[in-house]
């Protein structure tokens, strides 16, 4: 993987205890080690790692200095520049101003070849498209990874600006087999835009050049005035929770990437292979680290006066804490009166839901309020003796009201700026998702996501509450003043819900190392194989990573449809030879168990038995969804021509 991944377990302990004070006050993520002025020998040490990786960047001015014609007439392969070679281990940094014609593709193109000029180990244009060794146009992709702002860039004004637009290429060759190409445009119009393709493979390291051409474009090379900028900060992703021990620093890290954001405000997502690791402390033994990264280039590429470092802690384990989640529809439905007349609260609640040993139970409801009150709200009762209310308040066994000694129980969590009038009148309409956790321990953790009639979202969070007997522990929703529906049935019952027109449940966050587990009976009009159930994965904010189908096909970023290429993503399992016009008939009425794995290293699991009405089982799993966030993943089902109703 090319990296460089050191331990520290030979410097003394005072460094370390160091480190770790430096790293707690700036706090787990982000920090800047030079900030908080941490000792003259410790930036002498985290300067010598930086240096290590450090590619010697070689400025170069093509022959000739001009290419193509003013008036942008010079036809495609006609012109070159003289070939440069790139010497392993080096980068070469060409600055140049872009004049481009018509349409995308007529802009300045690099040619990565060998010096004979008889293999050409690609060709790549200014507009996130390439060819490589034997393929053309996006079969490329087998060859190296394109990567740009595909989803939100207006082509047609990054066309425009790229008349005069300001470049800086850089072309890398580490010397491995791989090479890589890095572009900087900013625009005439004061626009930046960064083209990147990266692990070109199939390069000889000995025998690697480059030259350019255009296509009905014009180039003029020099030291063109181009402002770097230097890494101000970095954010990491996909960093394990936990990692059992034994396993390879490389292996359970080979997942991390960061997003860097540079002093000019321009971001970059930095794949795994150019960061850097330390471990503290030892990592070879049990306990809890710390994950220290490190990145030290600047926006163009160059060595930056002073790299940019983040941390996370992780745990070693000799086994997976094994944390389950359970999707569950309480009884009955409808709690509470829906004139909300239904006092008091301890007449009012739904049956009892045992929450097992290292168990979380997931609700979701429609909250309806008279709003006078702050308490005017649902309650969630711990085994008929701790009430919870959403209101950041509660009591437990002898207290005979609520009290601000609910945190003898608990760590209440409350944004410290909520509006209270605000929130009551927001919580009539408001859609919830509670999430009960058995710690296993002795102690039981209450999460709650409230998000307002306005849109706002609320949270509210009891953890570590005492006195829980692990091996019986329940929970009941109960109301005062206010009555909830409970969500069990998505998508119309006549199934003309479609994808057009989507609908949601709510959106369930899935934990690290945490597997979550939905239930439900799935009706279709079962004319095609897509009018059935889907699986959204995404984020907090709603963004979708994933979407998969009943049928063995789904999409992902950039795909505006299924596709072939969704093996890229994750590993589709299915039974050969399946009949797929029983199974589509099969589906109408089919009980399915869906469970959902947050594997914690920035990858997902996802699997369904599915029981047909015909009696069979079909099991449809997807594998290793890739470039999710394991700290920031969650699960929403959706349906096209069909509904479900959830147990």
């Amino acid at each position: 993987m090319n990296k460089i991944m050191k331990y520290l377990n030979k410097i003394a302990s005072v460094f370390l205890v160091a480190l770790l004070a430096v790293l707690t006050l700036t706090g787990c993520e982000g920090a800047d080690l030079y900030k908080v002025g941490s000792p003259s020998w410790l930036n002498d040490k985290i300067d010598s790692i930086a240096d290590s990786k450090k590619t010697t960047i070689v400025p170069v001015t093509p022959n000739p200095t001009e290419l193509g014609t003013k008036e942008l007439t010079q036809e495609w392969w006609k012109v070159f520049t003289d070939d440069v070679k790139i010497e392993p281990g080096t980068s070469a940094q060409v600055k140049f101003i872009n004049y481009g014609g018509a349409s995308n593709w007529n802009n300045f193109v690099i040619i990565l070849r060998n010096e004979a000029k008889d293999y050409e180990y690609g060709v790549f244009r200014a507009d996130n498209w390439c060819w490589a060794t034997g393929f053309t146009g996006e079969e490329s992709d087998f060859f190296c990874s394109k990567k740009m702002e595909t989803t939100d860039r207006d082509w047609g004004a990054w066309l425009q600006s790229m008349s005069m637009a300001k470049c800086t290429a850089t072309i890398s060759n580490p010397g491995d087999g791989t090479a890589s190409i890095q572009i900087v445009m900013m625009g005439s119009d004061g626009s930046n835009y960064t083209q990147e393709y990266k692990d070109i493979i199939n390069v000889q390291p000995d025998n690697c050049y480059f030259s350019f051409t255009v296509d009905h474009s014009y180039i003029e090379f020099g030291d063109i005035d181009i402002v770097d900028s230097e890494p101000v900060s970095m954010e990491l992703k996909a960093v394990p929770s936990e990692v059992l021990i034994g396993t390879p620093i490389e292996e359970a890290m080979a997942n991390v990437t960061a997003t860097v954001t540079f002093a000019n405000g321009a971001t970059k997502d930095i794949e795994n292979k150019e960061l850097q690791f330390e471990t503290i402390p030892e990592y070879g033994s049990l306990g809890q680290k710390t994950l220290v990264v490190l990145y030290n280039k600047t926006y163009l590429g160059a060595a930056p006066e002073k790299a940019v470092i983040a941390s996370k802690t992780f745990s070693v384990v000799s086994e997976y804490s094994a944390f389950t989640e359970t999707f569950v529809v309480p009884s009955p439905l409808v709690l509470g009166a829906e004139d909300n007349s239904s006092t008091p609260w301890n007449e009012y609640a739904t049956e009892a839901i045992p929450v097992k040993s290292k168990e979380t139970k997931v609700i979701s409801f429609t909250n309806y309020t008279t709003g006078i009150e702050n308490w005017h709200t649902f309650i969630i009762q711990l085994n008929n003796s701790i009430c919870f209310r959403s209101d950041n308040a509660g009591w437990g066994p002898g207290w005979a009201s609520w009290t601000d000694n609910i945190n003898d129980y608990c760590t209440a969590s409350t944004e410290a700026d909520r509006n209270w009038d605000e929130w009551r009148s927001d919580m009539n309409g408001a859609k919830v998702t509670a999430y009960i956790t058995n710690n296993g321990d002795g102690t039981a953790d209450i999460r709650l996501v409230m998000i307002g009639k306005s849109g706002k979202v609320y949270k509210q969070n009891y953890i570590g509450i005492k006195n829980v007997n692990t091996d019986n522990c329940f929970f009941k929703v109960c109301v005062e003043f206010d009555h909830v529906v409970f969500d069990q049935v998505l998508g119309k019952t006549d199934n003309s819900t479609t994808w057009g027109n989507p609908v949601f449940t709510s959106n369930i966050q899935v934990i690290s190392k945490q597997e979550c587990t939905f239930k439900f009976t799935n009706y279709t009009v079962g004319n095609e194989n897509y009018q059935n159930f889907l699986v959204v994965l995404g984020n907090e904010a709603g963004d979708q990573k994933g979407v998969l189908r009943a049928d063995n096909a789904g999409w992902g970023p950039g795909w505006s449809s299924w596709t072939a290429n969704f093996n890229d993503y994750c590993t589709p399992s299915i039974e050969d030879g399946r009949d797929w016009n029983a199974w589509k008939l099969a589906m109408n009425g089919a009980k399915v168990t869906l469970t959902v794995k947050n594997n914690g290293d920035g990858t997902a699991d996802v699997k369904a038995v599915m029981l047909g009405n015909d009696n069979n089982t079909y099991i449809q799993n997807y594998i290793g969804f890739k470039n999710l966030d394991p700290d920031n993943f969650y699960v929403r089902m959706s349906v096209d021509c069909c509904h479900l109703i959830f147990e």
